[in-house]
């Protein structure tokens, strides 16, 4: 847990300070001292009985009690200190900047526990080990630089790498970004991003918490914790971007089922994200745009004017936006030529507007009314300004700052000439203002940021299901693939319609089958698992007599213990699956069915339990749901009924936990009704 002397201690110990700043004990004193402490700071150093001007007690049974104690030793002489710490002098807070624990090896994981066990006891915080420190409005306990300027108003930043944390923090102060906190949890011994993430939502106030939180995660281990606190943040207010580094696992694990193929740990990632209301974002500049984005007023339409004196650049944003699913609209109306008679000839007011290379500071300054109150269409603008270093662009800039302090519709700047008009926009940033120096990158993450969805509600009411019979089935079966029979039984239970279907071990039997389910009938093979690549399966069987036939032939494929058979039925192939991951629960997919989800692999997937809003929103976003809407004249599929199958399947593996891989595929659709024809189930419990 996070406690409030790690937050705002009265005093701090630094354990292995040093007088040599490029060493991490001297170089955290360095900055502590450097950032105006108000607190009591001391050094304990066995060598030393002054450093940097602050008293150092050589013996740790010396020193006064202390509430946070910052360690820079060697691993191996870590527990004997913190023990001391923190059952005689009464700390409640550590932060381990020192290496050598679970990275490399068991022996380093067991001392890490055998810590974290001490620090449990006296109901402590620990930070690390082999971490940069934390630095927060009231102390500045880190060994790196840069030291970011601090305001109530900048990023919460949350990273599991010391490293990256600097080199993000490198790129984003240049473009005038800020700081509120930044915390590096290291090994993440006893917390990790998502204990910092609960503390942030625990302890948030609507009028003096910060509002933007950015997140480097390389390993979601709570999985559930970051979800609701992440998504109760992003309801109270805030705005979360975050990377997941080491989401190219080697490809797809091998498994016997297309939803097994298809569902990775990253996919649980994306569905985790989407969920919770969280940008994710790929890389280092990724994260600073959507954080750049963040701190602008929210964009509330999808339409863009793009206000620039250069081509080139207009052009790329227009192909990311575009791209992006942002629009930058034609205008027109009597206001455009009135526009026009405030600028210079061969200026263009279509959208982009380019008033020309020699356009000036007062005419940037009309272009910005003009769109914020008289192009209604339009709901944010982008202004591209640079300089080739002819004159000086003070006035543009401090216009484009004016503006931005009264208009309604958000203005965000994109600023590229930070070498030749450095000093410009050095006066710019000063301002509190944020630069965008790449237009195709502050494309991509306005798109992104306003594609994302709110998180959805806390509590999600689940379909009414057959919990009973379902459990039943789940108690009375070991692990494995369930029998069609109790396939049945599940769908059933869930309400999932299917099709009428029969398993027959006689060709009698089949014959029989046939007659009462009505020709034509589909024949499959019960037994082995791909049934289309072994000949398992036939379709559009007429009469009795190939009935006998096809059972007779198929029996005998390898591994085949029955015969299942169905009417022929027809449709749009669907597809849903579920399937589970450790930690994050069931992930759910649906997509095209059939060979479709083996050639197109176009699937959308979300974190069960899933909202009907949720699953209409996956629907909607595959790239054939043109086909399922109808195309050409062609029939379309009951949305309404796709969307309650997903959603049931959500409830059921909520329900049964123990399924850990699920396939209902095909799913035939139609305008009158959706049935599940195939599916398989396998559970491990």
């Amino acid at each position: 847990m996070v406690t409030k002397e790690l937050i705002n201690p009265r005093s701090i110990v630094v354990v292995g300070g040093s007088k040599d700043i490029t060493k991490p004990g001297g170089k955290i004193l360095k900055n502590l001292i450097g950032s105006g402490f108000s607190g009591k700071l001391y050094v304990s150093n066995p060598k030393e009985t002054e450093v940097q001007g602050i008293k150092s007690y050589q013996k740790l049974n010396e020193l006064p009690k202390v509430e946070l104690a910052i360690l820079a030793i060697a691993a191996k002489y870590t527990l004997q200190t913190i023990e001391e710490l923190a059952y005689v002098k009464g700390t409640k807070a550590f932060i381990i900047i020192s290496a050598g624990f679970s990275e490399e090896g068991e022996e380093g994981k067991i001392l890490e526990q055998k810590i974290v066990k001490v620090v449990d006891a006296v109901k402590g915080s620990l930070i690390g080990p082999n971490c940069i420190g934390v630095l927060t409005p009231n102390h500045a306990s880190v060994f790196t630089e840069p030291i970011p300027k601090l305001d109530p108003n900048g990023i919460d930043f949350i990273s599991g790498s010391g490293a990256t944390a600097c080199f993000i923090m490198e790129s984003a102060i240049p473009k005038g970004l800020t700081f509120n906190s930044v915390f590096s949890v290291g090994n993440s011994a006893q917390m990790g991003v998502e204990e910092i993430v609960e503390y942030m939502d625990n302890t948030f106030d609507p009028k003096t918490s910060s509002r933007v939180k950015l997140l480097y995660i390389e390993n979601i281990s709570k999985p559930k914790k970051l979800l609701l606190h992440a998504s109760s943040l992003i309801r109270k207010g805030c705005r979360i971007a975050a990377v997941k580094a080491g989401s190219s696992e080697a490809g797809s694990r091998a498994a016997s089922s297309h939803t097994g193929a298809l569902a990775s740990p990253d996919v649980a990632v994306d569905a985790l994200f989407r969920k919770a209301g969280i940008v994710r974002c790929y890389g280092r500049e990724d994260l600073i745009a959507v954080a750049s984005v963040f701190m602008h007023p929210p964009l509330k339409g999808e339409n863009i004017a793009i206000i620039t004196h250069a081509g080139g650049p207009a052009v790329m944003l227009t192909d990311a936006l575009s791209h992006g699913g942002l629009k930058v609209p034609h205008i027109e109306g009597p206001e455009v030529d009135e526009l026009l008679q405030e600028l210079y000839p061969g200026s263009s007011v279509a959208n982009p507007i380019d008033f020309l290379a020699t356009g000036t500071a007062g005419q940037l300054g009309t272009i910005i009314d003009f769109v914020d109150n008289k192009f209604d269409e339009i709901d944010g603008m982008v202004v591209i300004f640079g300089t080739p270093g002819l004159v000086e662009v003070y006035d543009a800039y401090r216009v484009l700052d004016e503006k931005m302090k009264t208009a309604k519709k958000p203005i965000y700047p994109v600023l590229p000439s930070v070498v030749t008009a450095k000093a410009e926009v050095a006066e710019f940033l000063s301002m509190g203002r944020i630069n965008f120096p790449d237009e195709a990158i502050l494309g991509n993450a306005l798109c992104r940021v306003y594609h994302t969805a709110a998180p959805v509600e806390a509590e999600i009411d689940l379909p009414t299901i057959d919990t009973e019979s379902i459990r039943k089935v789940i108690k009375e079966n070991n692990n494995g693939y369930l029998s069609p029979g109790d396939v049945q039984i599940l769908l059933d239970a869930a309400g999932i319609a299917r099709a009428g279907e029969k398993v027959v071990k006689t060709a009698d039997r089949a014959v029989e089958a046939a007659a009462i389910l009505g020709l034509p009938v589909v024949m499959k093979v019960v037994g082995p698992v791909h049934k289309s690549d072994v000949g398992g399966v036939v379709l559009n069987v007429k009469d009795g007599e190939s009935v006998r036939k096809e059972f007779n032939r198929m029996i005998q494929i390898k591994d085949t213990t029955a015969i299942l058979i169905q009417p022929m039925l027809s449709g749009v192939e669907l597809f849903a699956g579920a399937k589970f991951e450790p930690k994050f629960g069931h992930t759910v997919l649906c997509g095209m069915g059939g060979i479709f989800i083996e050639v197109l692999k176009d699937i959308q997937t979300g974190l069960a339990p899933l909202t009907l809003q949720e699953t209409s929103t996956m629907i909607r976003k595959l790239k054939s749901y043109k086909i399922i809407k109808g195309v050409r004249g062609q029939e379309g599929v009951n949305e309404k009924m796709f969307t309650e199958i997903i959603v049931r399947l959500s409830a059921l593996v909520t329900t049964a936990p123990e399924i850990v891989e699920m396939d209902l595929n095909p799913l035939l659709g139609s305008a009158e009704k959706v049935v599940a024809v195939d599916a398989r189930i396998r559970i491990e419990k």
